[in-house]
């Protein structure tokens, strides 16, 4: 797991405190000038939780503590709910060629444009994109579906028809689902 780092911003005092009882925390601590705050590469860490006494335009994952004092204990709560919603979020997004897909929203998007899918497409999608090879309608209706019985149906079929038409309408991409000779493959 990523190192947490917990930058404090413009709080000297607060920075102190916590580090004073460093030893029992679970994240590194960076102290931080309010005007510094541009300075720092946050793209250097993987894993980060900004707390400042403003909002910080542009940046999600972060902290607003406005009254002081706060308790010891609801703070630190506070900094672990946030460090995994950060880490839930991070983990619900996977980046497919130009496309980020939201397991937790079910949208695909690129270029700001957003497409919602429904659950047994984003299985497809997955499913599709964690292989290496061509998939078989066969394989997708063992592996998605759960049929183990070589059933005579269409399903399959139709819904990769219905997918790659949303996806054709909304990104006019005609090949990020592709059929080869032995099954289906993400582009």
């Amino acid at each position: 797991m990523a190192l947490k780092n917990l930058i404090i911003c413009g709080n000297n005092t607060l920075f102190k405190i916590l580090n004073e009882i460093k030893d029992v925390l679970k994240f590194q601590l960076i102290n931080v000038p309010e005007d510094n705050l541009i300075d720092l590469k946050l793209n250097k860490f993987d894993n980060y939780l900004i707390i400042s006494k403003k909002k910080i335009e542009n940046l999600n994952n972060q902290i607003i503590i406005r009254e002081f004092p706060i308790k010891i204990d609801k703070l630190l709560r506070l900094i672990n709910i946030n460090f995994l919603k950060f880490r839930f979020n991070l983990q619900s997004k996977i980046n497919i060629g130009s496309y980020t897909l939201d397991l937790n929203s079910r949208i695909i998007e690129t270029n700001k444009n957003k497409l919602n899918l429904t659950e047994r497409e984003i299985d497809i999608v997955v499913f599709l994109k964690n292989s290496e090879k061509p998939i078989s309608v066969s394989e997708l209706q063992k592996d998605v579906w759960g049929h183990t019985s070589k059933l005579e149906t269409h399903t399959v079929e139709t819904h990769i028809y219905r997918l790659r038409k949303k996806i054709k309408d909304k990104f006019d991409d005609e090949n990020f689902i592709i059929s080869a000779k032995n099954g289906y493959l993400i582009n």
